[in-house]
């Protein structure tokens, strides 16, 4: 049998820059830059500035995964690259290189959906997935609960996605309001280590009786905050306890739904991923949580829950295995991309007006 190839894995989706190598599951090496100071001054992502600072990384980042793999280009059997979504100019930077090279090299070219990335993540530390299991996305802009088979063969189900704000959407949002840092989340858990989380009773949108059960909203939670914040105007804001309870309260959320989906469909195992997953409460409760319900917890390391190009890597290195066909010549990006496959290959087409002009 010949040896699975060296895949390479180019991420650029938002702020950060990733490159990974994988290969039969295992990973070999990865770099990121990050644009988020860049941003910082804004409260959020600039996507002309990321895009610009993609065009800048993405070389030198590509070399130092692998140098850091101790590989060559031409030691490089296929390359994926995040197709969606995302920024449109930050996709279509990565995108553009992921060709350059594919094609430079000689080698097949896979497209992948970023959220797919993150789930693929968690086999690098923790080996294959189970079949089936409950996967939770959590990140800035997602909030997902999924039934996941074989991730590079099977239709990935939802179970329940968020209406509105994402958790890590209500973490920057807030955040902001209690004066911290951007990014918001990482500001929150380190504020909440002195907080009370029961100092703020803030609500626990959509976990009534008669609410989606899977589904999720953090809207209201964000505007709650937001109201407990300016009857302060005036005095001292104790931002440690607003930052405890706002934490307590998504991560409540998001454990119990999560817990219930794996036993209301019989799935063992229960996989928390993205960026929120590196959210100290979030793995604690979710650790507690599934021990009591006999359910076994997979978080990948907190270095794997953030933007990555390994984790893309992981997606094509499973892809490759699978025997899945390539991406087409003219593959494009798609920002807005629903997740249903791991594999996401767009193609471009003209607008009905552009089309019409032509004849």
């Amino acid at each position: 049998m010949c040896a699975a190839p060296v895949v390479l894995g180019i991420e650029s989706s938002c702020d950060e820059t990733g490159a990974g190598l994988v290969r039969d599951g295992r990973l070999l090496g990865q770099a990121v830059a990050s644009s988020m100071d860049e941003h910082a001054r804004f409260g959020g992502v600039v996507p002309e500035i990321a895009a610009r600072a993609h065009v800048h990384a993405l070389g030198p980042v590509v070399r130092r995964a692998l140098d850091e793999a101790g590989l060559r280009a031409a030691d490089v059997g296929a390359v994926a690259v995040t197709t969606g979504p995302g920024l449109s100019g930050a996709l279509q930077v990565g995108l553009a290189g992921a060709k350059g090279l594919a094609y430079a090299l000689g080698v097949p070219l896979y497209g992948v959906h970023h959220l797919a990335g993150h789930v693929a993540a968690d086999t690098l530390a923790h080996g294959p997935l189970p079949d089936p299991c409950v996967v939770l996305i959590v990140s800035g802009g997602h909030t997902s609960l999924l039934l996941v088979r074989d991730l590079a063969r099977d239709r990935i189900v939802h179970l329940g996605d968020t209406l509105d704000d994402a958790a890590g959407e209500c973490f920057d949002k807030v955040a902001r309001v209690f004066g911290l840092p951007y990014p918001g989340g990482p500001a929150i858990d380190r504020a909440a280590r002195v907080g009370d989380p029961r100092a703020v009773p803030l609500p626990r949108p959509l976990t009534g009786p008669r609410d989606d059960p899977y589904g999720f909203s953090f809207s209201g939670l964000k505007t709650a905050a937001a109201r407990w914040a300016e009857r302060h105007q005036g005095r001292v804001l104790p931002v440690a306890d607003g930052a405890a309870s706002l934490q307590e309260a998504v991560a409540d959320v998001l454990t119990r739904k999560a817990v219930a989906a794996c036993t209301d469909h019989g799935v063992g195992t229960l996989v928390v991923v993205g960026g929120v997953a590196a959210n100290s409460r979030v793995r604690a409760l979710a650790e507690e949580r599934c021990a009591a319900a006999g359910i076994t917890l997979r978080v990948p390391p907190p270095e794997l829950c953030t933007d990555n190009g390994a984790m893309v890597a992981a997606v094509g290195d499973l892809l490759v295995r699978a025997g899945a066909d390539p991406a087409p010549l003219d593959v494009s990006v798609d920002p807005s991309a629903p997740l249903e496959y791991a594999a996401l290959h767009p193609v471009a087409r003209p607008a009905p007006a552009a089309a019409a002009g032509a004849r």
